[in-house]
């Protein structure tokens, strides 16, 4: 699809420099249909993902570039935050939102605090998109008029507007060719699952999509 991206959720993500995480969600303005931002997690490092504006990527094959250095992507807005769960280990002592200062984070129940015995560190992982915007990720239902016809697997997206084009369906449910693109118009709604206008019967007959990007 010449001028079209595919945003597929899980694809390796590089700065100038060198790699910098995975696209673990796409950040839709649900109104508009536009992408407006990605959210890129380091390999490794979960909870610490970045919201990368859509401008400073390009899909190539294999992946997708950032127009940034690796320093310049640390210091993008995150993505995410992590916090303690009240009553748990840390969220006494350090209060919910400071996670990465705990000493034990992560360290399992094998360190002990006299303090705090009995008790685990707990913690939860909220998005932090800007406000009135979506984050679809990968494995989001999607429901035809007639019931659950599939699962996410990411956006395509005019790469000069940032137009949501399709809703890629992962392949395997209830198809034989391996990409399903359901067109924008056919969504009827964004938001934590994508409802469609069109039945499992009309999606059965859409024309096959190309999304490679060699």
């Amino acid at each position: 699809m010449p001028g079209q991206e595919p945003f597929t959720i899980g694809a390796e993500v590089s700065c100038t420099d060198g790699r910098c995480g995975t696209l673990t969600r796409v950040v839709v303005d649900p109104v508009a249909r536009v992408v407006t931002d990605l959210s890129v997690e380091p390999e490794h490092r979960q909870g610490l993902a970045r919201l990368v504006p859509v401008d400073l990527a390009t899909v190539q094959a294999g992946g997708i570039t950032l127009n940034c250095t690796l320093e310049e992507f640390e210091h993008l807005d995150p993505a995410e935050e992590t916090q303690f769960v009240p009553g748990t280990r840390g969220f006494e002592v350090y209060g919910p939102e400071q996670v990465l200062s705990w000493p034990y984070y992560q360290l399992g129940d094998t360190v002990m605090n006299p303090d705090l015995e009995g008790k685990v560190s707990e913690t939860v992982t909220v998005d932090t998109v800007p406000l009135g915007e979506v984050p679809i990720r990968r494995g989001v239902h999607v429901h035809a008029t007639d019931g659950e016809i599939g699962l996410v697997e990411g956006l395509v997206v005019d790469a000069a507007s940032h137009q949501v084009t399709h809703v890629l369906l992962q392949e395997g449910h209830l198809f034989d060719r391996k990409q399903v693109g359901i067109p924008i118009g056919s969504v009827a709604s964004i938001e934590d699952e994508i409802k469609l206008s069109i039945s499992k019967q009309q999606v059965r007959a859409l024309p096959p999509v190309d999304v490679a990007t060699a």
